[in-house]
């Protein structure tokens, strides 16, 4: 039992951000209120119980826990409602907005982007983060552990990859210092979008071909909306954006679906079927 659990990334997951959100506590370098953490926990939970009842599959916690410590992290509000709020839209948008056997939006991105975006109540907290180079090395290699057993290690690295050489590319052609693209990527805030969020192996496509054009396209469009629109939280409309695309590039490009504790095999096959009888294992909302 207990290998089993073990062979499950969201555990690691979990371990990551909840090391990161007691960093933060003991560091006192986010203001987050506990009462509010316990809220955005307890609504998440809770609508995952009331989804999976209503589509009769069995609850299981650790999804929704990831999308409340990403919550946590990344949204602040004054009052309680907000961060609650963001909870419900994210965790309920998995049972509202689903295309062949899998939801469409990252949950935890849906809930902020639909926060700041139709509220003025809740904002992102990039700047909480820093630049601290030993950060942001930790940072990512944690995140480089977990998305590797989520078979997700591409991901990020390709959304990195193509937003370096296009910040690398502005530098050069504005004659800025490299020192300022740098800075830039050593933001932890931008480390804990490419490793915990985009990543996610159930909102990214399954296809190879089709994850490269995801997450180039996703970076294409973060700085595009940051550098060139001064859109403080273009990382976040990036991703959903890309998610509503996300079924076109499944479509030109098919693969078996991800499913949680499958061999860690990044680049699966561009062809591979499954077997027709595994897919009554799919867990509807996970």
């Amino acid at each position: 039992m207990a290998l089993g659990i073990l062979k499950d990334p969201r555990i690691y997951q979990i371990a990551t951000l909840s090391g990161l959100l007691v960093f933060g506590w003991a560091a006192r370098a986010f203001e987050v209120n506990p009462v509010q953490f316990v809220a955005i926990v307890l609504t998440a939970c809770a609508v995952q119980w009331l989804g999976s009842l209503l589509i009769a599959t069995r609850t299981d916690l650790k999804s929704p826990l990831i999308t409340a410590l990403s919550l946590t992290l990344l949204l602040r509000a004054d009052a309680i409602w907000p961060l609650a709020l963001a909870a419900v839209i994210a965790v309920g948008s998995k049972f509202a907005f689903r295309l062949g056997g899998k939801h469409i939006f990252n949950p935890a991105n849906i809930g902020i982007v639909a926060m700041v975006l139709f509220t003025d109540a809740a904002w992102t907290t990039p700047g909480q983060w820093g630049t601290a180079v030993w950060f942001a090395a930790l940072l990512a290699g944690a995140g480089m552990f977990v998305t590797y057993r989520a078979a997700r290690v591409d991901v990020p690295l390709i959304f990195l990859g193509v937003y370096a050489a296009l910040l690398f590319g502005r530098a050069l052609w504005l004659g800025d210092p490299l020192s300022i693209p740098l800075l830039r990527l050593e933001n932890g805030a931008l480390i804990l979008f490419a490793f915990f969020m985009i990543s996610d192996p159930k909102t990214t496509p399954d296809g190879a071909l089709a994850r490269a054009t995801f997450a180039g396209g996703a970076a294409l469009l973060a700085y595009l909306m940051t550098f060139h629109f001064f859109i403080a939280d273009g990382l976040f409309y990036s991703l959903a954006i890309m998610a509503i695309a996300r079924p076109t590039l499944e479509w030109a490009n098919p693969a078996a679906h991800y499913q949680w504790g499958d061999p860690v095999a990044p680049l699966k096959s561009l062809r591979r079927k499954r077997n027709p009888s595994q897919t009554t294992q799919v867990i509807p909302a996970e």
